[in-house]
Formats: structure tokens, sequence, C-alpha cells
């Protein structure tokens, strides 16, 4: 027996609001619960971005980010779970209920806007975002896999490639820098600050020998069929295989925060070990919440935000 269809004339007993492996997981779970699920996706998803996801249990060959986020639309699909494409722009509480609005592609540009919806509870599976800077048309070097945003995800595939770590941060670009030192023996890392690293940090680096170039105007060029290069303050341009811009990400909590969450000094969102956030009834998974950014992360997440949000409705009336 399927689960029931979200009657949009009565609140949901749960609004998630994005769709990415996190947000459809846990609708999923809900739907199998049976319980009244709505999903808001505003298409940003981080999942899209992946040229071929390599350690996602059960796909040996890999599998593109777009392919799995449709495989869970239909598997969300199969159980009635309603999904809406578009943004929510606010979060507040009427009693009881959350009430979200919410604002489609097209309302920008013609008016036209999702209606609001009531929810018993909410599960934020906004995500995060990466910061690109000085890196022109750098989604179609994600597409061809030269510019790449996550080591722990890829970097077994750029074995043995010469690798460019940029980063404005001493610390982050440091760890990235020595993290990929476990795949090849030609890593260099480009510090785009106007300080200059430590000379402890300097040292590292040197025992590593990992190439250290300073220069905060350094920009990357995406030529067709080529290598990508990064281009220095000089005017000289490096080539390398793949390059890592690790330059920080801004989690979108700021739904969350506004109605007065706890996040950390990243933005990731404070939850308990059932996902909760530190307002009753709003829940957090997935990158939102977990600085490591894995699927396999948020999907576990959202099984267990899931779960105790169907425990939680059975003793919270609404």
């Amino acid at each position: 027996m399927k689960s029931p269809q979200h009657d949009p004339s009565r609140p949901a007993e749960c609004l998630i609001i994005g769709g990415g492996p996190a947000g459809l997981t846990a609708a999923i779970y809900l739907a199998r619960f049976r319980r009244g699920v709505v999903v808001v996706d505003s298409g940003c998803s981080r999942a899209s971005l992946i040229n071929a996801s390599h350690n996602y249990p059960g796909f040996p060959e890999g599998i593109v980010g777009t392919e799995l986020l449709q495989r869970l639309r239909d598997q969300a699909a199969h159980y009635e779970v309603r999904l809406e494409f578009g943004e929510v722009t606010g979060l507040t509480r009427a009693g009881n209920l959350f009430e979200a609005t919410t604002q489609n592609d097209a309302g920008a540009a013609d008016g036209n806007t999702l209606p609001s919806f009531r929810a018993a509870s909410i599960l934020l599976a906004t995500g995060t975002a990466d910061t690109i800077r000085n890196i022109p048309d750098w989604m179609t070097g994600v597409r061809r896999g030269i510019i790449r945003l996550c080591p722990i995800c890829d970097a077994y595939e750029a074995r043995e490639q010469a690798i460019a770590v940029m980063s404005s941060s001493a610390k982050r670009g440091v760890n990235h820098a020595l993290f990929l030192k476990t795949y090849t023996d030609t890593v260099t890392l480009i510090h785009m600050a106007d300080a200059t690293l430590a000379k402890t940090e300097q040292k590292t680096l040197r025992r590593a020998k990992i190439t250290l170039i300073e220069d905060v105007h350094a920009e990357v060029r995406i030529a067709e069929q080529s290598q990508p290069a990064v281009r220095l303050s000089s005017g000289e341009e490096l080539y390398f295989d793949v390059i890592y811009p690790m330059l920080g990400e801004s989690p979108r909590s700021e739904l969350a925060t506004r109605m007065g969450a706890r996040c950390n000094k990243t933005g990731n969102l404070l939850v308990n070990r059932h996902q909760r956030t530190t307002v009753p009834g709003l829940y957090a998974a997935g990158d939102v919440v977990n600085e490591l950014s894995q699927i396999s992360v948020a999907t576990g997440q959202a099984a267990i935000a899931a779960t105790d949000i169907h425990n939680w409705l059975n003793r919270t009336p609404f």
C-alpha cells in the first residue's frame, strides 16, 4: 500500500526544504512511515555538480550526480511524495505549526509564487554553497572533472596527476595539500591571501615536498581540449591536471538561524543525535549540518531525522 498523498488543504506532517540526497532520503523514509510529506527543491543541490561519484556504496562503476538525484526523485515519486520546485524564502511559527513562504523560479519574473505551506515539522536539507573566485566559467571545469570541489570524494581518481590547491586560508590550504599528497607526488599549494604563510607552515610543506606559490590574484583559465592553467600576477601560466579551489563554504542555514536555531562558527547548524536543532520541531541533515560533506553521511543523517520526526509526530498534537 502506498503512502497517502499529501492533501494541500491540510498541514503537512513534515515539510522538507531541499531536494538533494538528504532531503529525498528523508522523504522516502517518511513516506514509508505513511506520513504526509512535501519537498520543496530549489534545484541547487551540490550533488548535481558531481561528474561521477565513485565512493557512494552500491555503484562500483560510479554514478553521475544528476542521475543519482533522479533515481532518488523516482523512488520518492513511487510513494507519492509531493515534490515542488521553488525556493523557501521564509519560515515562521503559527501556533503548533510552521509556515513556509515560497517562490518558484518564475516568481521573480512574472510574480507567480507557490502557495505557502503549513507543516507540523520541518527538515532543513539545504546543503552548502562553495565559495568560488578567480575561476571564470568554473562550472565548465567541474563538468569536465578538471575543477574539483571535494578531495575526499574524488582524489582517488586524480592519483598520480599534477594537482593544484587554491586556498585563502593557511590552515585549510596546508591540510588539503597534505591530504592530496596521499595520491600524487605533484601537489602545488597556491596561497591566495595577503598574509604569507607562517614559517612553520612553510617548513611543513617543504618537508612534504609540496610546492608553495603565494599570489592573491592567481586566476584559473579553462580552455577547451587542454589542461586548466593558473595564471599568476606575473603573467606566467602553470598547467595542472586537476585544480581544487578550497576557498571555503557557506552553509545555507539562514532559514533556521532566523528562527533562533544555533550554529557553529562555520555556520553549520547545531543538532543533537536525533538531528534536532535548538528549535523544537525543526530538524536538519546533510551538508548544512556536517562539514564532511559526504552523500553517505547526508543520507544517514536523513534516516535518523526521519525516524525521529515520525516518533515526534506520534506524541505531538497539531
